[in-house]
């Protein structure tokens, strides 16, 4: 069984915080995974701290995708903290996703691992202390810089929204278009075939009592 975490859409950090039990094998439906939406070009900063050590009998794999296919990295028997970043392809979800496998011969006391995980999008994922030491800027110029970026983001994510909006509404036209040809062809349809049927009965009992006429009943 896949258990996927739904996390809305937020421009903050969002963090994590869960046990991951080990199974015996290395079987994609035991994954858990959360997910989250990101623009296109969006830079994502993904930081793991999992608990436990190498060689404690518990291997964890760590992998990110979106539903667009997009691999963004992959760590194999992590442990302790784990930092990925990647800009996004496309707009779309996507997934991190961690696998506990089981490969001590001996019974665990203990098997999982704990998992601590933050997710920094857009102007959370940006290092603003090394742009203030590289630019000097102020506290107050480097808040507004941030803050800038941050409503940025926002308008880019309701364009976004506005362009999907769209979309689903031209299909929803389109589709109320098709349907009400569709019914009026399924209407006419009908209508021909029930003249059809009048035609042919109306032959058939004319038939019928002409021959009843010739045998001369």
């Amino acid at each position: 069984m896949v258990f996927l975490l739904l996390t809305s859409f937020l421009t903050l950090s969002n963090a994590l915080k869960f046990d991951i039990h080990a199974y015996s094998s290395n079987n994609h439906r035991y994954a858990r995974c959360i997910r989250n939406f990101v623009n296109k070009d969006t830079l994502v900063v993904v930081t793991a701290i999992v608990g436990g050590s190498k060689g404690d009998g518990m291997l964890v794999n760590m992998n990110i995708k979106d539903t667009m296919e997009n691999e963004y990295g992959k760590a194999k028997d992590i442990a302790g903290e784990t930092r990925m970043a990647f800009t996004s392809h496309a707009d779309a979800a996507f997934d991190v996703c961690f696998e506990n496998t089981l490969v001590s011969k001996t019974a665990l006391a203990t098997p999982y691992r704990h998992v601590e995980l933050d997710i920094d999008i857009g102007a959370d994922a940006r290092d603003w202390s090394a742009l203030q030491a590289a630019e000097k800027l102020k506290p107050v110029e480097t808040e507004l810089r941030r803050v800038e970026e941050m409503v940025g983001e926002i308008v880019a994510e309701m364009d976004y929204l506005r362009t999907r909006e769209q979309k689903l509404r031209d299909t929803n036209e389109s589709t109320n278009e098709r349907v009400k040809w569709f019914a009026w062809g399924t209407m006419g349809m009908l209508v021909g075939l029930g003249a059809w049927q009048i035609v042919y009965l109306r032959a058939y009992f004319r038939y019928v009592f002409a021959i009843y006429v010739e045998s001369g009943h």
